[in-house]
């Protein structure tokens, strides 16, 4: 059986990274709990919005992560949409800190997976479905809860954080 995609590629991954940091897109931090009952986390802007009925979200994960497997394992996982006040949850979660929650207000969700507090939405999802994406595993999630709070978001754009403008 052949493979979908090739498994080589003379592409510039530097320019194609370039390319695809065009696309503004927000900040989120995924996290869920081991069936140790320790708290993963990490730094996510591959999220988007597949469907409404029923409620899918996507996002992905390296396949290098070391938190893969508590991801594939897991009953659930939340999605922190990051507020545009904290760039700081951003980089302490796309670090290789090691406790990244030591200190940080959280409340438990569905499957025990944290909410971080001061988030501008969160969606508490099941671990629905998981897909093979190259170097990456794509989770979509059913959303079996979700809450918005006021604030802005915090965005990602050509390597930066940046912030909404209305024209």
């Amino acid at each position: 059986m052949n493979a979908p995609f090739p498994q080589t590629s003379v592409v510039d991954t530097r320019a194609l990274r370039d390319a695809l940091g065009a696309f503004a897109t927000g900040v989120t931090v995924v996290t869920a709990c081991s069936p140790a009952g320790e708290y993963v986390g990490l730094t996510v802007n591959s999220f988007n919005s597949v469907s409404l009925e029923p409620p899918l979200i996507v996002w992905s994960l390296s396949l290098d992560s070391p938190n893969l497997e508590v991801f594939r394992r897991a009953s659930h996982y939340a999605v922190n949409v990051l507020a545009l006040d904290q760039a700081d949850l951003s980089q302490l979660f796309a670090s290789s800190v090691g406790n990244r929650f030591a200190g940080l207000e959280v409340r438990e969700g569905l499957g025990s997976a944290p909410l971080l507090k001061g988030c501008c939405a969160w969606f508490e999802c099941r671990n629905e479905i998981r897909h093979p994406g190259g170097d990456h595993l794509v989770f979509i999630g059913y959303v079996e809860r979700f809450s918005r709070a006021p604030g802005e978001p915090l965005i990602y754009h050509a390597g930066r954080y940046r912030a909404l403008r209305d024209l």
